[in-house]
């Protein structure tokens, strides 16, 4: 009774917050008149090619989309939304299935939309109104089947601030995601290369679209970015100067309201600035509302730095007469190193193991190159080679990643990782080619550069790798098992942990199914088991040891 009482109270209270302060973000609509609005007229080539004037988007043979828009504003805008229609439409469905999922009655669903409009209340204040318009123009092509979440252009708007809202509250999380760069000495040819896995996970179906989106802007720098549909933010992305961008989340306090989307930060840093101190600067412009390490590489400095911010605090990490930089999930500024969040981030996360990883293999590699740059990314195992099972957050290599990316800044060349995650093929690109020598009177054809790209890896190909994907099938399977306190079989035990046998959370799991069958001894025989594999946080191990006391007691 008391939890069905403060969860009314909470609703009630919710109801009221939300009916107010609310107004003008809700009937709020960005700068229209000065651009062209006229609405795009697309042409179907076939399946995997479409057209729009200039404008083109074509799904190559590693099945990735490759998208090239120009022009004002609003014109990008509606150009990305007319080209990707069906796209964002699926995108949508898919992420707003997830959220079905996560909360399916529709009275929880109703106080979710309430509590979103009051949040980002002051949302639109902090985007710009160049990106609120571009915004807008991609919203005019989103499904009318979620219209009861948000209108269209509110929906799309909300969308750029999930990722900093999920990181915050640990759901969506990007909290795996880990970047380096190299420079001078440790390249083969003196030049900076970096590189990174994004390890955004909501789903297989919403990594199989990947869009690398090539914009030529009336206004500043023509930039790529790896993107989705609807998205016009940036996480990873290089300009024609050759200033690259990549996001790492950092350990976040919720957030009390919506300010400037990370994302929407660094479209702008890749879009106008040329180099480390113009990025600089306009992060030092915005209010987020989460915590970031946003590592900036620049041709025109040959060197990368890590801009970190902060609702409360800024800093920015330079690796003095240094020829390398490592950057995993916590801070190293002075700034923001010593903040108590992030000590704690340090002690009980995975994020310093694979800094020490990195590290590791950086040792190991005594020339970074592109190749080398890709086996760093797709590394599975852990400190000193440790096997520590498929899928282990310890891993640079989570087999999970939405994508890999490796940068050449002074060569304006990039590769992106085709799926599935950072292991497929390693499409290239050079921007020089793509901005300076594209003429859209030719036939439109994959932009990449096929004679730089980096094969797939040969895992793939391996026994283990089919295993694995079995294991990510049984391991859904055992999960709603579990949830609805069904009984597991014993063959199933014995197949689901022989898949993947290295990895700590077979064993816990089947642990704790024991556990509450009050099958202690059995119970006892898998958590010990899995103490003797790496656990992927400090909390986690500690919860093993306690059940382990608990067993102890009723034995």
């Amino acid at each position: 009774m008391k939890k069905t009482f403060l969860f009314l109270v909470s609703c009630i209270y919710f109801q009221l917050v939300t009916s107010c302060g609310t107004y003008n973000s809700l009937h709020h609509i960005p700068q229209l008149t000065s651009y062209d609005n006229t609405i795009p007229i697309v042409k179907k080539h076939s399946n995997t090619l479409f057209t729009s004037g200039n404008n083109s988007l074509l799904k190559n043979k590693q099945n990735l989309w490759e998208l090239y828009i120009e022009g004002d504003p609003l014109q990008r805008g509606l150009a990305f939304g007319s080209l990707s229609d069906s796209l964002l439409k699926k995108q949508e469905t898919v992420f707003f299935s997830k959220i079905n999922t996560i909360v399916p009655s529709k009275f929880k669903q109703r106080l979710l939309r309430n509590f979103l409009k009051w949040y980002n209340r002051k949302l639109y204040l902090n985007v710009t109104d160049e990106y609120k318009t571009e915004i807008y123009g991609v919203s005019r092509y989103s499904s009318p089947n979620f219209d009861n979440f948000a209108p269209p252009y509110l929906r799309c708007l909300y969308l750029h601030g999930a990722h900093d809202i999920g990181h915050a509250l640990q759901d969506l999380a990007l909290v795996g995601c880990s970047s380096f760069a190299a420079w001078g000495e440790k390249t083969e040819d003196g030049s900076l290369i970096l590189g990174r896995n994004f390890d955004f996970y909501a789903g297989d179906d919403f990594a199989k679209d990947k869009i690398v989106a090539f914009v030529k802007p009336s206004q500043g720098y023509p930039f790529m970015m790896v993107t989705w549909a609807g998205m016009i933010g940036a996480c990873s992305g290089m300009n024609n100067e050759g200033l690259t961008i990549t996001l790492n989340a950092g350990k976040s306090v919720i957030p009390l309201i919506a300010k400037t989307p990370i994302s929407i930060l660094s479209r702008e840093i890749l879009q106008y600035a040329k180099n480390i101190d113009e990025a600089i600067l306009i992060a030092k412009k915005r209010k987020v509302f989460v915590s970031e390490s946003i590592m900036i590489g620049s041709a025109n400095d040959n060197k990368a730095i890590l801009i970190e911010v902060s609702p409360d605090s800024f800093g920015v990490y330079d690796v003095v007469n240094g020829n390398q930089l490592i950057c995993s999930n916590h801070f190293q500024s002075e700034n923001l190193k010593n903040n108590k969040r992030n000590k704690n981030q340090i002690l009980n996360s995975h994020s310093k193991y694979r800094f020490d990883r990195m590290i590791e293999l950086f040792d190991k590699n005594l020339k970074i190159n592109p190749k080398t740059a890709s086996e760093i990314l797709r590394n599975k195992e852990g400190l000193n080679d440790l096997p520590l099972g498929y899928g282990n957050e310890k891993s640079l290599n989570q087999l999970l990643a939405h994508h890999g990316v490796i940068f050449k800044p002074a060569q304006k060349l990039v590769w992106i990782s085709a799926n599935p995650y950072q292991m497929g093929e390693f499409v290239c690109y050079d921007l020089n080619k793509i901005f300076n020598d594209r003429n859209p009177k030719e036939e439109v054809v994959s932009l990449q550069q096929e004679n730089l790209n980096i094969p797939k890896d040969i895992f793939l190909e391996s026994e283990a790798y089919k295993k694995y994907e079995k294991f990510r099938t049984e391991d859904r399977v055992l999960d709603d098992l579990l949830i609805s306190n069904k009984d597991v079989s014993n063959d199933f035990i014995i197949n689901y942990q022989s898949l993947n046998s290295n990895y700590w959370d077979v064993y816990y799991k089947v642990g704790l199914y024991y556990f509450h069958k009050k099958m202690y001894k059995s119970a006892k025989e898998q958590f010990e088991m899995a103490l003797t594999k790496e656990i992927t946080t400090l909390p986690k191990k500690t919860e093993i040891i306690n059940y382990l006391k608990k067993i102890q007691r009723k034995l």
